[in-house]
């Protein structure tokens, strides 16, 4: 599924997975996130993903032409959750409607896990 705005030129189509992988490695500059998430439901399992896969662990999803962003997110441990998870949602919100020309309606974030930085 695409987002799409329309100028008076023409039509602008922004594929999801463009803002996904802007929208993650946003997230992944944020302080306190230590990766992206891929959760597999069928085992329940949770990993921390690579660097170059930001696009994995966010989803996005397009309602009456705004934005909904989901990210699943391991946060680093000793640090407070509330403070990061809002430090997600402002960086992500301006970031992402500034890259897109786009308004984001909600930001979903899933803390999947917590891992120590070395």
């Amino acid at each position: 599924m695409n987002s799409s705005i329309d100028t008076s030129m023409g039509s602008i189509h922004i594929s999801n997975d463009v803002i996904a992988s802007f929208a993650g490695s946003v997230a992944n500059e944020c302080f306190g996130i230590v990766g992206m998430a891929s959760v597999n439901v069928k085992d329940g399992l949770v990993r921390l993903l690579k660097r170059d896969s930001v696009s994995h662990g966010v989803n996005v999803r397009t309602e009456g032409g705004k934005l909904i962003l989901d990210f699943h997110v391991i946060v680093a441990y000793g640090v407070s959750i509330l403070a990061v998870t809002e430090n997600l949602t402002s960086s992500v919100k301006y970031k992402v409607e500034e890259y897109t020309g786009l308004e984001v309606e909600k930001i979903n974030i899933f803390v999947e896990g917590v891992r120590v930085i070395d």
